[in-house]
């Protein structure tokens, strides 16, 4: 039960870690901060967690990749619509 609690926890942080910076970009309308090697680097690695999360059965590892993944697909979309240069 401890662990479950634990990773409930931290897949919740990393769920809406991209949160903030979404809110921001919106508001500013800028990505200038924002590195897109970074966004597909992480992003790889979150649908490559999801896909353990499938084959190891554990609906709190492929949830927590997933929303992850579509906060992360949310930011791509604004940078490719902001652009850096703006």
């Amino acid at each position: 039960m401890f662990w479950t609690l634990i990773g409930a926890t931290a897949a919740t942080l990393t769920m809406f870690s991209f949160i903030p910076q979404i809110f921001r970009s919106l508001r500013t309308k800028s990505v200038k901060d924002v590195s897109p090697i970074t966004l597909f680097q992480l992003s790889l690695g979150v649908l490559l967690w999801m896909i353990y999360g499938f084959a190891r059965h554990d609906p709190i590892i492929i949830i927590a990749n997933a929303t992850t993944l579509v906060t992360l697909a949310v930011i791509i979309f604004l940078y490719f619509k902001y652009g850096r240069s703006k």
